[in-house]
């Protein structure tokens, strides 16, 4: 990482086990890349004075139920705190929080073709109301990307994403054929949230986007939050208010599912 990070300015840490049945089985590997791993990365930014370090984090870690999510909580709570470790230095570090992407690996729609092409008649779904975030990869780089420009430093960035149901999910990847509940699998929750009620007195609202912005005090720091470095000013949200996945006032229709999949491939 020491040598990596020679001579570089803006660094996105994007390495993580995050398939979560897996790492509710292989807790301490997922432990070793998701919180040590992001603790290297702040030890080498600051020893190499890197400009920019974001870290790419999930929806999981917000009121986080399964280890994976757990562990990218640790890694916001790190990069949050890189900030004060700092001291004078120029590093600055912040965080990014999407939904699920479509088309990655380990996600549904690959794992529903490949039981469609494999001739099933049934696709599996764990419960008729689960809902998540949708965003497709180049939307998510292009939302890492754009924080380079806004940051200041401390910040957990979250873009306004539209969700989906899950049986709308498996409609728009084959219309008509049966689907059958199977159940919660291991870590799994029903809706996935982004900003939590708890942290709603810490949540700036912007037009495309939310920030939630550090629980604790930088010494030597006075950031306003309020105030982009783009010049865009948010307001606080309302207390108490969630972004969930089920909550969410923009829901996918099975034509629109289709045109994100299409997109993404």
């Amino acid at each position: 990482m020491m040598q990596a990070f020679r001579d570089v300015d803006y660094v996105i840490h994007a390495a993580a086990i995050k398939q979560v049945p897996a790492t509710e089985y292989n807790l301490m590997e997922c432990i070793k890349i998701n919180i040590h791993g992001a603790e290297n990365v702040i030890k080498a930014a600051i020893a190499n004075n890197v400009k920019r370090v974001i870290a790419l984090s999930t929806d999981k870690a917000a009121n986080p139920i399964n280890l994976y999510g757990a562990t990218k909580l640790a890694l916001d709570k790190l990069f949050v705190a890189g900030n004060n470790i700092v001291g004078e230095g120029r590093t600055r570090f912040p965080a990014v929080r999407y939904g699920n992407v479509v088309g990655s690996r380990g996600s549904v729609v690959p794992f529903f073709k490949s039981l469609i092409e494999n001739g099933k008649t049934t696709l599996p779904i764990t419960h008729p109301d689960m809902t998540r975030f949708w965003i497709t990869l180049q939307d998510g780089v292009d939302f890492v990307l754009k924080n380079f420009s806004r940051m200041q430093g401390g910040e957990i960035f979250i873009p306004k994403i539209p969700s989906v149901r899950i049986t709308d999910l498996a409609e728009a990847c084959a219309q008509g054929m049966k689907q059958e509940i199977v159940g919660f699998r291991p870590g799994e929750k029903m809706h996935e949230i982004m900003c939590p009620g708890d942290d709603s007195h810490h949540t700036i609202e912007f037009d495309d986007h939310f920030v939630i912005t550090p629980s604790i005090t930088f010494f030597g720091k006075d950031n306003d939050y309020f105030t982009n470095k783009l010049g865009k000013v948010g307001k606080l949200v309302e207390p108490g208010f969630e972004y969930n996945s089920g909550n969410n006032q923009h829901f996918l229709s099975v034509d629109e599912i289709k045109s994100f999949d299409k997109e993404a491939n």
